[in-house]
Protein backbone atom coordinates (compact mmCIF):
# COMPACT_ATOMS: atom_id res chain seq x y z
CA UNK A 1 0.00 0.00 0.00
CA UNK A 2 3.02 2.57 0.80
CA UNK A 3 4.28 1.41 -2.57
CA UNK A 4 0.86 2.40 -4.15
CA UNK A 5 0.59 5.78 -2.37
CA UNK A 6 4.22 6.94 -3.26
CA UNK A 7 3.37 5.59 -6.97
CA UNK A 8 -0.04 7.54 -7.04
CA UNK A 9 1.89 10.89 -5.18
CA UNK A 10 4.80 10.64 -8.44
CA UNK A 11 1.83 10.34 -10.75
CA UNK A 12 0.16 13.63 -9.29
CA UNK A 13 3.67 15.22 -9.43
CA UNK A 14 4.17 14.63 -12.65
CA UNK A 15 0.37 15.98 -13.72
CA UNK A 16 1.54 18.86 -11.87
CA UNK A 17 4.58 19.48 -13.17
CA UNK A 18 3.00 19.12 -17.35
CA UNK A 19 0.93 21.95 -15.95
CA UNK A 20 3.17 24.05 -14.70
CA UNK A 21 5.76 24.09 -17.70
CA UNK A 22 2.83 24.56 -20.20
CA UNK A 23 1.21 27.51 -18.81
CA UNK A 24 4.51 28.91 -17.54
CA UNK A 25 6.52 28.00 -20.93
CA UNK A 26 6.90 31.77 -22.06
CA UNK A 27 8.83 32.03 -18.52
CA UNK A 28 10.72 28.73 -18.20
CA UNK A 29 11.48 28.01 -21.89
CA UNK A 30 14.20 30.88 -22.04
CA UNK A 31 15.62 30.05 -18.48
CA UNK A 32 16.14 26.27 -19.81
CA UNK A 33 17.81 26.76 -22.44
CA UNK A 34 20.26 29.07 -20.57
CA UNK A 35 20.56 26.41 -18.62
CA UNK A 36 21.44 23.72 -21.22
CA UNK A 37 23.81 26.31 -22.82
CA UNK A 38 25.87 27.30 -19.46
CA UNK A 39 26.50 23.43 -18.70
CA UNK A 40 27.68 23.22 -22.23
CA UNK A 41 30.02 26.17 -22.07
CA UNK A 42 31.08 25.29 -18.50
CA UNK A 43 34.35 23.73 -19.90
CA UNK A 44 35.15 26.51 -21.68
CA UNK A 45 34.69 28.68 -19.01
CA UNK A 46 36.29 26.25 -16.07
CA UNK A 47 39.65 26.49 -19.18
CA UNK A 48 40.37 30.48 -19.18
CA UNK A 49 39.62 30.19 -15.24
CA UNK A 50 43.00 28.00 -14.85
CA UNK A 51 44.88 30.43 -17.01
CA UNK A 52 43.92 33.05 -13.96
CA UNK A 53 41.14 34.54 -15.94
CA UNK A 54 38.34 35.69 -13.76
CA UNK A 55 35.42 34.43 -13.70
CA UNK A 56 33.15 37.64 -14.70
CA UNK A 57 35.35 37.83 -17.79
CA UNK A 58 35.36 34.07 -18.32
CA UNK A 59 31.82 33.89 -18.61
CA UNK A 60 31.21 36.54 -20.92
CA UNK A 61 34.36 35.03 -23.20
CA UNK A 62 31.64 31.98 -23.25
CA UNK A 63 28.63 34.05 -24.64
CA UNK A 64 31.53 35.83 -27.33
CA UNK A 65 32.28 32.41 -28.66
CA UNK A 66 29.03 31.37 -29.48
CA UNK A 67 27.58 34.64 -30.72
CA UNK A 68 30.49 34.21 -33.23
CA UNK A 69 29.70 30.78 -34.14
CA UNK A 70 26.03 32.32 -34.29
CA UNK A 71 27.20 35.25 -36.46
CA UNK A 72 29.82 32.43 -38.65
CA UNK A 73 26.79 30.19 -39.56
CA UNK A 74 24.59 33.00 -40.14
CA UNK A 75 26.89 34.53 -42.67
CA UNK A 76 27.63 31.11 -44.23
CA UNK A 77 23.36 30.97 -44.63
CA UNK A 78 23.55 34.93 -46.07
CA UNK A 79 26.72 34.41 -48.87
CA UNK A 80 24.55 31.21 -50.35
CA UNK A 81 21.34 33.29 -50.43
CA UNK A 82 22.86 35.98 -52.28
CA UNK A 83 22.80 33.61 -55.13
CA UNK A 84 19.29 32.71 -54.82
CA UNK A 85 17.96 36.01 -56.89
CA UNK A 86 20.15 35.27 -59.99
CA UNK A 87 17.76 31.95 -59.86
CA UNK A 88 14.50 33.31 -59.01
CA UNK A 89 12.89 33.94 -62.63
CA UNK A 90 13.49 30.75 -63.46
CA UNK A 91 11.95 29.26 -59.91
CA UNK A 92 8.85 31.60 -60.48
CA UNK A 93 8.42 30.31 -64.43
CA UNK A 94 8.62 26.64 -62.94
CA UNK A 95 6.25 27.44 -60.33
CA UNK A 96 3.75 28.97 -62.59
CA UNK A 97 4.14 26.03 -64.99
CA UNK A 98 3.33 23.79 -61.75
CA UNK A 99 0.43 25.97 -61.08
CA UNK A 100 -0.95 25.90 -64.47
CA UNK A 101 -0.27 21.95 -64.69
CA UNK A 102 -2.37 21.59 -61.52
CA UNK A 103 -4.93 23.52 -63.04
CA UNK A 104 -5.41 21.56 -66.01
CA UNK A 105 -5.84 18.68 -64.06
CA UNK A 106 -8.73 19.76 -61.63
CA UNK A 107 -10.20 20.49 -64.60
CA UNK A 108 -9.30 17.72 -66.64
CA UNK A 109 -9.94 14.86 -63.81
CA UNK A 110 -12.28 16.36 -61.05
CA UNK A 111 -14.18 18.80 -63.05
CA UNK A 112 -13.70 22.51 -61.67
CA UNK A 113 -13.05 24.45 -64.38
CA UNK A 114 -10.76 27.60 -64.83
CA UNK A 115 -13.73 30.44 -63.87
CA UNK A 116 -14.57 28.15 -60.86
CA UNK A 117 -10.89 28.23 -59.69
CA UNK A 118 -10.68 31.80 -59.90
CA UNK A 119 -13.71 32.24 -58.55
CA UNK A 120 -12.17 30.57 -55.45
CA UNK A 121 -8.79 32.53 -55.67
CA UNK A 122 -10.59 35.52 -55.65
CA UNK A 123 -12.74 34.75 -52.66
CA UNK A 124 -9.81 33.76 -50.60
CA UNK A 125 -8.03 36.70 -51.76
CA UNK A 126 -10.30 38.72 -50.40
CA UNK A 127 -10.53 36.83 -46.93
CA UNK A 128 -6.83 37.67 -46.94
CA UNK A 129 -6.61 41.15 -47.91
CA UNK A 130 -9.17 41.75 -44.69
CA UNK A 131 -6.62 40.15 -42.44
CA UNK A 132 -3.72 41.16 -44.00
CA UNK A 133 -3.09 44.19 -41.22
CA UNK A 134 -3.67 41.75 -38.45
CA UNK A 135 -0.89 38.98 -40.19
CA UNK A 136 1.87 41.85 -40.37
CA UNK A 137 1.01 43.13 -37.16
CA UNK A 138 1.32 39.39 -35.44
CA UNK A 139 4.68 39.00 -37.10
CA UNK A 140 5.51 42.21 -36.07
CA UNK A 141 4.99 41.21 -32.76
CA UNK A 142 6.16 37.49 -33.02
CA UNK A 143 9.66 38.92 -34.26
CA UNK A 144 9.89 41.26 -31.27
CA UNK A 145 9.00 38.65 -29.09
CA UNK A 146 11.79 36.25 -30.69
CA UNK A 147 14.83 39.09 -30.46
CA UNK A 148 13.79 39.32 -26.43
CA UNK A 149 13.86 35.78 -25.56
CA UNK A 150 17.21 35.70 -27.48
CA UNK A 151 18.38 38.40 -25.52
CA UNK A 152 16.92 36.97 -22.47
CA UNK A 153 18.48 33.34 -23.26
CA UNK A 154 21.91 35.03 -23.67
CA UNK A 155 21.46 36.66 -19.98
CA UNK A 156 20.49 33.94 -18.52
CA UNK A 157 23.47 31.97 -19.87
CA UNK A 158 26.22 34.49 -18.59
CA UNK A 159 24.56 34.88 -15.11
CA UNK A 160 24.06 30.98 -14.41
CA UNK A 161 28.23 31.11 -15.87
CA UNK A 162 28.79 34.12 -13.27
CA UNK A 163 26.73 32.12 -10.73
CA UNK A 164 27.53 28.37 -11.02
CA UNK A 165 29.28 28.14 -7.80
CA UNK A 166 26.62 29.61 -5.93
CA UNK A 167 23.68 27.47 -7.44
CA UNK A 168 25.67 24.45 -7.17
CA UNK A 169 26.13 25.19 -3.36
CA UNK A 170 22.48 26.18 -2.78
CA UNK A 171 21.40 22.68 -4.41
CA UNK A 172 23.60 20.80 -1.99
CA UNK A 173 22.40 22.64 0.95
CA UNK A 174 18.77 22.00 0.01
CA UNK A 175 19.73 17.64 0.57
CA UNK A 176 20.81 16.26 4.20
CA UNK A 177 24.57 16.07 4.99
CA UNK A 178 23.92 12.36 4.48
CA UNK A 179 23.24 12.65 0.79
CA UNK A 180 25.25 15.46 0.30
CA UNK A 181 28.13 13.01 -1.64
CA UNK A 182 25.08 11.55 -3.93
CA UNK A 183 23.79 14.97 -4.67
CA UNK A 184 27.32 16.32 -5.65
CA UNK A 185 27.50 13.14 -7.85
CA UNK A 186 23.80 14.12 -9.84
CA UNK A 187 25.40 17.30 -10.90
CA UNK A 188 28.38 16.07 -11.91
CA UNK A 189 27.06 13.49 -14.22
CA UNK A 190 24.12 15.33 -15.18
CA UNK A 191 26.56 18.30 -16.81
CA UNK A 192 28.75 15.79 -18.20
CA UNK A 193 26.00 14.27 -20.05
CA UNK A 194 24.65 17.19 -21.22
CA UNK A 195 27.94 18.70 -22.21
CA UNK A 196 28.76 15.34 -23.90
CA UNK A 197 25.28 14.66 -25.96
CA UNK A 198 25.12 18.69 -26.90
CA UNK A 199 29.19 18.54 -28.18
CA UNK A 200 28.40 15.24 -30.29
CA UNK A 201 25.43 16.84 -31.64
CA UNK A 202 27.50 19.60 -32.81
CA UNK A 203 30.47 17.97 -33.92
CA UNK A 204 28.02 15.59 -35.92
CA UNK A 205 26.34 18.88 -37.09
CA UNK A 206 29.33 19.94 -38.75
CA UNK A 207 29.95 16.24 -40.49
CA UNK A 208 26.58 16.60 -42.07
CA UNK A 209 27.22 19.75 -43.50
CA UNK A 210 30.20 18.46 -45.65
CA UNK A 211 28.15 15.01 -46.19
CA UNK A 212 24.83 17.05 -47.79
CA UNK A 213 27.07 19.54 -49.08
CA UNK A 214 29.05 17.02 -51.33
CA UNK A 215 26.17 15.01 -52.08
CA UNK A 216 23.93 17.62 -52.91
CA UNK A 217 26.69 19.07 -55.45
CA UNK A 218 27.38 16.15 -56.95
CA UNK A 219 23.31 15.96 -57.42
CA UNK A 220 23.76 19.44 -58.80
CA UNK A 221 21.61 21.42 -56.31
CA UNK A 222 21.67 24.87 -56.83
CA UNK A 223 22.94 26.56 -53.74
CA UNK A 224 23.67 23.59 -52.12
CA UNK A 225 25.78 24.58 -49.27
CA UNK A 226 22.42 26.25 -48.32
CA UNK A 227 20.33 23.22 -48.36
CA UNK A 228 23.27 21.24 -46.58
CA UNK A 229 23.81 23.81 -43.63
CA UNK A 230 19.58 23.91 -43.56
CA UNK A 231 19.61 20.24 -43.49
CA UNK A 232 22.13 19.65 -40.77
CA UNK A 233 20.75 22.42 -38.27
CA UNK A 234 17.25 20.70 -38.58
CA UNK A 235 19.04 17.77 -37.33
CA UNK A 236 18.51 19.35 -33.63
CA UNK A 237 15.24 18.33 -33.33
CA UNK A 238 15.24 14.52 -33.95
CA UNK A 239 13.25 12.43 -36.19
CA UNK A 240 11.70 15.36 -37.54
CA UNK A 241 14.71 17.60 -38.62
CA UNK A 242 15.92 15.43 -41.74
CA UNK A 243 13.03 14.74 -42.75
CA UNK A 244 11.67 18.61 -42.91
CA UNK A 245 15.45 19.61 -44.57
CA UNK A 246 14.90 16.90 -47.37
CA UNK A 247 11.66 17.52 -48.28
CA UNK A 248 12.41 21.54 -48.33
CA UNK A 249 15.42 20.66 -50.28
CA UNK A 250 12.95 18.39 -52.70
CA UNK A 251 10.27 21.45 -52.97
CA UNK A 252 13.72 24.19 -54.30
CA UNK A 253 14.80 21.13 -56.19
CA UNK A 254 11.23 20.72 -58.20
CA UNK A 255 11.18 24.73 -58.12
CA UNK A 256 14.68 24.81 -59.91
CA UNK A 257 13.28 23.17 -62.49
CA UNK A 258 15.14 19.47 -61.62
CA UNK A 259 14.08 16.99 -63.52
CA UNK A 260 13.25 13.31 -62.13
CA UNK A 261 16.77 12.51 -61.94
CA UNK A 262 17.80 15.16 -59.36
CA UNK A 263 14.97 14.68 -57.22
CA UNK A 264 15.60 11.20 -57.19
CA UNK A 265 18.97 12.02 -56.35
CA UNK A 266 18.31 13.99 -53.74
CA UNK A 267 16.24 11.22 -52.05
CA UNK A 268 19.38 9.04 -52.90
CA UNK A 269 21.58 11.35 -50.81
CA UNK A 270 19.20 11.36 -48.01
CA UNK A 271 19.19 7.84 -47.76
CA UNK A 272 22.57 7.11 -47.65
CA UNK A 273 23.81 9.89 -45.54
CA UNK A 274 21.08 8.68 -43.04
CA UNK A 275 22.31 5.48 -43.11
CA UNK A 276 25.79 6.72 -42.20
CA UNK A 277 24.61 9.22 -39.38
CA UNK A 278 22.90 6.20 -37.71
CA UNK A 279 25.09 3.34 -37.75
CA UNK A 280 28.31 5.17 -37.79
CA UNK A 281 28.47 8.94 -36.85
CA UNK A 282 25.87 9.07 -34.23
CA UNK A 283 27.41 5.68 -32.20
CA UNK A 284 31.18 7.17 -32.86
CA UNK A 285 30.40 11.17 -32.27
CA UNK A 286 27.22 11.58 -30.22
CA UNK A 287 27.33 8.06 -28.42
CA UNK A 288 24.35 6.94 -26.23
CA UNK A 289 25.37 9.03 -23.36
CA UNK A 290 21.54 9.84 -22.04
CA UNK A 291 20.91 6.05 -22.12
CA UNK A 292 16.59 6.57 -23.01
CA UNK A 293 14.99 3.50 -25.13
CA UNK A 294 13.50 4.60 -28.22
CA UNK A 295 9.84 4.47 -27.08
CA UNK A 296 10.61 6.79 -24.29
CA UNK A 297 12.57 9.04 -26.78
CA UNK A 298 9.40 9.46 -29.34
CA UNK A 299 7.03 9.81 -26.18
CA UNK A 300 9.34 12.75 -24.73
CA UNK A 301 9.88 14.44 -28.24
CA UNK A 302 5.75 14.81 -28.75
CA UNK A 303 5.43 15.55 -25.50
CA UNK A 304 8.17 18.28 -25.48
CA UNK A 305 6.43 19.71 -28.69
CA UNK A 306 2.55 19.64 -26.88
CA UNK A 307 4.22 21.34 -23.72
CA UNK A 308 7.04 23.76 -25.69
CA UNK A 309 6.60 23.39 -28.92
CA UNK A 310 9.82 23.11 -31.07
CA UNK A 311 12.70 23.96 -28.49
CA UNK A 312 10.78 21.13 -26.47
CA UNK A 313 11.65 19.25 -28.98
CA UNK A 314 15.16 20.28 -28.65
CA UNK A 315 15.36 20.45 -24.86
CA UNK A 316 13.38 17.14 -24.45
CA UNK A 317 16.11 14.23 -24.69
CA UNK A 318 18.96 16.19 -22.34
CA UNK A 319 16.07 17.16 -19.97
CA UNK A 320 15.25 13.73 -19.78
CA UNK A 321 18.53 12.37 -19.29
CA UNK A 322 19.22 14.59 -16.68
CA UNK A 323 15.91 13.03 -15.10
CA UNK A 324 16.94 10.41 -15.46
CA UNK A 325 20.12 10.68 -13.57
CA UNK A 326 18.42 11.91 -10.65
CA UNK A 327 16.03 8.65 -10.50
CA UNK A 328 19.10 6.43 -11.33
CA UNK A 329 20.12 7.95 -7.98
CA UNK A 330 17.16 8.04 -5.66
CA UNK A 331 15.98 4.70 -4.52
CA UNK A 332 12.28 5.37 -5.00
CA UNK A 333 12.88 6.27 -8.33
CA UNK A 334 14.77 4.17 -9.77
CA UNK A 335 12.13 1.79 -10.98
CA UNK A 336 11.45 5.01 -13.56
CA UNK A 337 14.85 5.17 -14.18
CA UNK A 338 14.82 1.83 -15.12
CA UNK A 339 11.71 2.07 -17.52
CA UNK A 340 12.56 5.13 -19.60
CA UNK A 341 16.69 3.44 -20.07
CA UNK A 342 17.89 0.63 -21.94
CA UNK A 343 20.13 -2.43 -21.10
CA UNK A 344 23.26 -0.79 -23.23
CA UNK A 345 26.11 0.36 -21.21
CA UNK A 346 26.49 4.29 -22.01
CA UNK A 347 28.48 4.51 -25.09
CA UNK A 348 31.43 6.84 -25.06
CA UNK A 349 31.44 9.51 -27.55
CA UNK A 350 34.16 10.86 -29.81
CA UNK A 351 35.13 13.55 -27.47
CA UNK A 352 35.53 10.68 -24.41
CA UNK A 353 37.16 8.76 -26.78
CA UNK A 354 40.19 10.87 -27.87
CA UNK A 355 40.86 12.27 -24.13
CA UNK A 356 41.26 8.46 -23.35
CA UNK A 357 43.53 7.86 -26.28
CA UNK A 358 45.83 10.78 -25.35
CA UNK A 359 45.80 10.08 -22.12
CA UNK A 360 47.04 6.79 -22.90
CA UNK A 361 49.97 8.27 -25.04
CA UNK A 362 50.63 10.51 -22.59
CA UNK A 363 50.94 7.48 -19.54
CA UNK A 364 53.31 5.39 -22.68
CA UNK A 365 55.34 8.78 -23.26
CA UNK A 366 56.33 8.83 -19.30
Amino acid sequence: MHKLQYSIYILLFIILSVAILFFSRSFLIPIALAGILAMLFIGISNKLESFGIRRVFSALIAILFFLFVIAFIFTLLTWQLSDLPDNMENMKERLLSLVEEVRIWLNEKIGISNQQQDAIVNQQGAQNAKSQGNLLANFAIGILDVVINIILVLVYTYLFLLYRSRIKKFILKLVSPKNYNQAEEIIQQSTKVSQQYLIGLATMILMLWVLYGIGFSLVGVESALFFAILCGLLEIIPFVGNITGTSITVLAVIAQNGQSEKILGVIVVYLIIQFFQTYILEPLVVGNQVNINPLFTILVLVAGESVWGIAGMILAIPLLGMAKIICDHVPYLQPYGYLIGTDRKPEKGIITKIKKIKNRFINKST
